[in-house]
């Protein structure tokens, strides 16, 4: 991370401690290659210590190490066809490899890391008081989270809160659902109480006293849902693992919004570019949000250099991963049709291919995001590689196909465009859905050859008010779920929602959907409003043809029309993640989650 000061003695001690935890959070051995002494007698080397904590959480930006959430939901599609299927097929207790993000395994060796910090702490030489509360706080929110990342894949977790020895018993049982995010919500406030309300300097990229609210109120939000709330396994023997089985939902939304709130007075975050001047690119306002080094909607980011590809493994590849081919990228990170049509028009209707005025130029007067997050057939990107730009000068994305008359041979041929899956580019990489990722790249990156110095927003300001917003519609506060929202779509230049009851909640989470998009947010909302089934039917895309006409000439507009590129199904077990069978071998007292 940029400004956490990752050196070569750093990455060195990181190396060495992670050696010794490279086996499950209760199979363990002691470091020999370092003592424990060097570590603790010396600030340095215990800040490095919380580095590597830092370094171990799930970087979604690095392609090399997994892929956006994105492709696990209906958000985006993933060229190879491998894992829109995961949730019914392909994960199971004998196979979690084809998810590449947190896992029970990756969660809880990070988390060992946090509770030897703790048990050392006291116990260090450290005179700087500022500097060990800082840390403490740190490490109090770095704990925090991995178990919010644990509770929201697999509900109540072990709580543990000490780093296990050879001698320790260990055999641990699943904590109740309610006490795990009772234990995340007081990590939280204890977080909070000692962190500062901004890091700069070299600190840039540390948490804060707002990245410790918002996480609470983001857990709080998650607890306030229907699958922690609602018997969605009414078999299952043990539901006090997987949802709340006493006490009033009303109240937990209640504790979401109080949360949410805390955060918003705070008074340090404000959207960006929050009320656009007359003459502003509105989308290109939002684009700027995702390749600035930052803004005053950050709460929490991720820092990156840009470097060359062989650089270090901690590192932001999305330019290169979600690329379009035509530019020498993988394609692998594509939109969905169903992302990019729940982009409303401009005069905040919804976009329909049922209207023949939307459908025969669907790309036109739409909400300014859609233009700020998703590349599409004829949108001006960037200028091509230099070996390209005699196909190309201008850099405008080609996912079509041009139908062409050809005199000599008195027929019509097919000319594919650069971005597409029979382009002359690298075809193999070219997506299947007819768009690409604009969000989160930046122009002036190479990505053929270098990464993104841009940050990964793990939060931002918008999303506190959209979980503030939603905690007020399950309150029946729509007055002030209206204003929160109001306040984005401002932003956005879209016009003001004035919906009640059930139509302001699905305006609501269209809403979070567009604001949010690839963010990791809809992997998890559809989970917790239980409206998988509805998400996880099919990935549509586009096909453009750009029609001969009856003169022989080739038509300057395209004919855009919605088809189907897979087909899926949801299973309701895949609401939470199994445990794998080595967890469950080692731990005789872990109970599996349901339909496993």
């Amino acid at each position: 991370m940029k400004n956490i000061l990752i050196t070569c003695s750093f990455i060195l001690c990181i190396m060495i401690w992670t050696s010794s935890c490279k086996k499950d959070f209760l199979d363990t051995k002691p470091s020999t290659e370092f003592s424990g002494d060097d570590i603790w007698n010396d600030p340095n080397l215990i800040e490095a210590f919380v580095n590597g904590i830092y370094l171990n959480v799930d970087n979604p930006a690095n392609g090399g190490d997994g892929l956006l959430k994105g492709e696990f939901v209906d958000e985006m599609h993933d060229q190879w066809f491998s894992f829109f299927e995961f949730n019914n097929s392909l994960i199971t207790p004998d196979n979690l490899a084809s998810w590449p993000h947190e896992n029970w395994d990756k969660l809880y060796k990070n988390i060992r890391s946090c509770n030897i910090y703790f048990s050392k702490i006291n116990g260090a030489k450290i005179d700087d008081a500022q500097l060990k509360d800082r840390m403490t706080g740190e490490v109090h929110f770095l704990r925090a989270y991995l178990y919010h990342q644990l509770v929201s894949l697999y509900g109540g977790v072990p709580i543990i809160k000490k780093a296990y020895g050879l001698n320790d018993v260990f055999a641990v049982k699943r904590d109740s659902y309610s006490d795990c995010i009772n234990f995340i919500s007081k990590e939280c406030d204890s977080a909070a109480l000692l962190l500062p309300l901004v890091q700069s300097g070299s600190n840039q990229g540390r948490v804060t006293k707002g990245a410790a609210l918002a996480l609470k109120a983001r857990a709080l939000l998650y607890a306030a849902s229907d699958l922690h709330n609602k018997p969605v396994f009414s078999g299952y023997a043990q539901q006090e693992l997987i949802r709340y089985t006493d006490g009033n939902q009303a109240n937990r939304w209640r504790a979401a919004k109080d949360a949410a709130k805390a955060v918003i007075d705070l008074g340090i975050y404000r959207l960006y570019k929050a009320d656009p001047a007359p003459g502003d690119s509105i989308a290109q306002n939002f684009a700027n949000i995702f390749i600035s080094n930052g803004t005053e909607e950050d709460i929490w980011v991720r820092y990156f250099k840009t470097t060359s590809l062989n650089g270090s493994p901690d590192l932001n590849s999305l330019s290169l991963v979600s690329g379009p081919n035509g530019y020498h990228l993988y394609g692998q990170d594509t939109p969905s049709g169903e992302m990019a049509d729940h982009f409303e028009m401009s005069d905040g209707t919804p976009f329909s291919w049922s209207d023949p005025s939307k459908a025969s130029q669907p790309y036109k007067k739409r909400d300014p995001r859609f233009y700020a997050s998703i590349l599409y057939e004829g949108v001006k990107f960037k200028p091509r590689p230099s070996d390209i730009t005699n196909l190309d000068p201008i850099g405008v994305i080609q996912v079509g196909t041009w139908q062409r008359w050809d005199a000599s041979s008195n027929a019509m041929e097919e000319v594919y465009g650069l971005d597409s899956r029979k382009g002359p580019v690298e075809n193999f990489n070219g997506g299947y859905t007819g768009y690409y990722l604009r969000k989160f790249i930046d122009p002036a990156i190479n990505g053929q050859f270098s990464t993104n110095g841009t940050p990964w927003r793990y939060m931002r300001y918008a999303e506190v008010l959209l979980n503030y917003a939603e905690a007020c519609i399950e309150l029946n506060e729509e007055s002030e779920a209206r204003s929160a929202l109001n306040q984005i779509r401002k932003r956005a230049g879209m016009p003001n929602i004035t919906d009640s009851g059930n139509a302001l909640r699905n305006r609501y989470r269209n809403e979070r959907r567009v604001e949010l998009a690839f963010e990791e947010h809809r992997f998890y909302d559809v989970r917790r409003w239980l409206i998988a089934p509805e998400a996880y039917q099919q990935f549509s895309g586009v096909s453009v043809v750009y029609k001969l006409n009856a003169d022989h000439t080739t038509a300057t507009i395209p004919t855009i029309t919605p088809i189907v590129v897979q087909k899926s199904a949801w299973l309701d077990k895949a609401y939470l993640f199994p445990i794998s069978r080595d967890e469950m071998n080692k731990n005789a007292l872990l109970v599996q989650n349901p339909n496993y």
